[in-house]
């Protein structure tokens, strides 16, 4: 599983955190006490720790060895809290300062139990807090030293086998170490299937390619490639009168997926939630700049609808879809509303939102000073090739996300695009009508297919379960359709497939070659 220290100096936080990272992976938490319950002075600090703690976590007290108070292999995560108090009463009640040889055995336990903790962590999440020692001087007592130096072994043990140090500082934990995830199950993407000549109900851009309004202001745009760098002031005062919004909240980006990549770096979370299933790529950008992500997931059981409570408030950044992807469930503004917390910015990823008629729920005319909105005209101006993005955000989460931005990331074409497209909105407005319109048509004929269930969808695309998705899959691909698997998806498994609307006779094809597959 994983082995994660956290260190710092007293009174800095170290133990709320840990508590934080312990309890956002929605296990059960094994807590391993080090204080002495029968020290007075000790009673205040306890007391205050137990009571901010969950009363589902199991409480053991480390009474001698660590690896006794450990317990059995139940899926629960380990907070040992923490290793510096645990090392004073074992050098105290073992008689350290006899002599060297009385001494030595304690450092051979010691490290013998650091060495468990190791070990424990390869089948179950183990997180240690311990302080961080050593950065004054040199103790003239010889209790005090042998203290230091034991402590700062075993930290330095610990840390070379962690997966995840961190060292908090008033409270904000900085990332020693902290190696990106692996990603790949993160990056598959619809339009790795679609081959040529295949009927492409894999990828949700909308058939047909650019409308001839755009294609004339993409011509327009190639004349002027030479003349200057890209000049987004023009998007930007267009899609700020769109939206009712003001300019200094709109920040054009690469795509829609840019917006995500400059999250971590701009707004560097402690612990940051994904709701899933959704899009992956704002999970990828976290993970890749060594930060805590937890996943929240949706409940097939309940319409994938959103669950605000199931959000830890220890998260400080929360990224959530609307129209969520691949279920293509839309929330009520309220829900996402819920969201929100003091010190909790809160993300949401309007990527499919422009294909949604009327365009209820979106909160990309609310001036919130926690939420930032992220859009994108991909999809619905049918331009995979251009990437046409934008968050909106509050100025000075606005700002944030522009610092950490490269310059002239949004090329001329994806600008004349938004720009275009921000003074059209009733060209935007059909294709919406357009999409609902292929979507209620391809539901239509999936109601009819035994043992095939979906969900309702607000987008573009349904979410279905059949049996045995990869056999289905694969018979639809020899069959010239391409579809979506969505095992990719956190929180979902090989059943499941994303299916694109298309025209009435492509969706007919598809129906009829999937009830043959299922």
């Amino acid at each position: 599983m994983s082995l994660t220290l956290i260190t710092g100096g007293t009174r800095s936080g170290k133990s709320l955190r840990a508590e934080a990272l312990a309890g956002a992976g929605g296990r059960a938490v094994r807590y391993v006490a080090t204080a002495d319950p029968g020290d007075s002075s000790m009673a205040a600090r306890i007391a205050a720790h137990v009571a901010r703690r969950p009363v589902a976590w199991t409480t053991v007290q480390a009474n001698g060895r660590l690896a006794d108070a450990l317990g059995p292999d139940d899926g629960a995560c380990v907070l040992v809290d923490g290793l510096g108090v645990w090392l004073a009463r074992l050098l105290h009640d073992g008689g350290a300062f006899a002599d060297d040889a009385a001494l030595a055995r304690v450092r051979d336990a010691v490290l013998g139990d650091v060495d468990v903790l190791v070990a424990a962590s390869a089948e179950r999440s183990v997180v240690v807090v311990a302080e961080e020692a050593g950065q004054g001087l040199l103790p003239i007592e010889r209790g005090s030293r042998a203290w230091l130096d034991l402590l700062g072994d075993a930290v330095q043990r610990l840390a070379a086998e962690a997966q995840r140090v961190e060292l908090v500082v008033a409270g904000r934990p900085l990332v020693v170490v902290g190696a990106p995830a692996a990603l790949d199950g993160l990056r598959s993407h619809g339009d790795q299937l679609a081959r040529s000549g295949h009927a492409d109900h894999a990828v949700t851009v909308v058939a047909g390619g650019p409308p001839p309004w755009l294609r004339e202001e993409l011509e327009a745009a190639l004349a002027d490639l030479a003349a200057s760098y890209p000049d987004e002031s023009g998007a930007v005062k267009a899609l700020a009168a769109l939206h009712g919004r003001d300019p200094a909240e709109i920040v054009p980006t690469n795509g829609a997926a840019e917006a995500l990549w400059l999250l971590p770096a701009a707004l560097r979370p402690s612990l940051a939630a994904c709701v899933h299933p959704g899009f992956t790529e704002g999970e990828a950008a976290l993970r890749a700049h060594g930060l805590p992500v937890l996943r929240v997931l949706r409940d097939p059981e309940r319409g994938f609808a959103l669950d605000p409570a199931a959000v830890p408030d220890a998260a400080d950044l929360v990224l959530v879809g609307n129209p969520a992807s691949p279920s293509g469930t839309l929330d009520r503004a309220a829900a996402v509303l819920a969201l929100r917390r003091p010190g909790r910015t809160v993300v949401v990823d309007e990527a499919y939102m422009d294909l949604v008629p009327g365009e209820p729920g979106s909160l990309v005319r609310d001036a919130l000073e926690d939420v930032i909105v992220v859009r994108s005209l991909t999809k619905s101006l049918s331009i995979p090739g251009v990437r046409a993005g934008y968050a909106v955000a509050p100025p000075a989460l606005a700002e944030q996300l522009r610092a950490v931005r490269p310059a002239w990331s949004v090329n001329a074409f994806a600008l004349a695009a938004l720009t275009a497209a921000a003074r059209r909105p009733e060209e935007l407005a059909g294709v919406a009508e357009r999409a609902s319109a292929e979507r209620e048509d391809l539901v239509r004929g999936l109601c009819d297919i035994a043992r095939l269930r979906l969900w309702p969808s607000s987008t573009n695309f349904v979410l279905v379960w059949v049996p045995d998705g990869p056999r289905v899959a694969s018979a639809m691909r020899e069959r010239g359709i391409a579809v979506r698997p969505a095992a990719s998806f956190p929180g979902l498994g090989p059943s499941y497939l994303r299916l694109t609307a298309r025209a009435p006779e492509q969706n007919a094809r598809l129906v009829a070659a999937l009830g043959e597959c299922v």
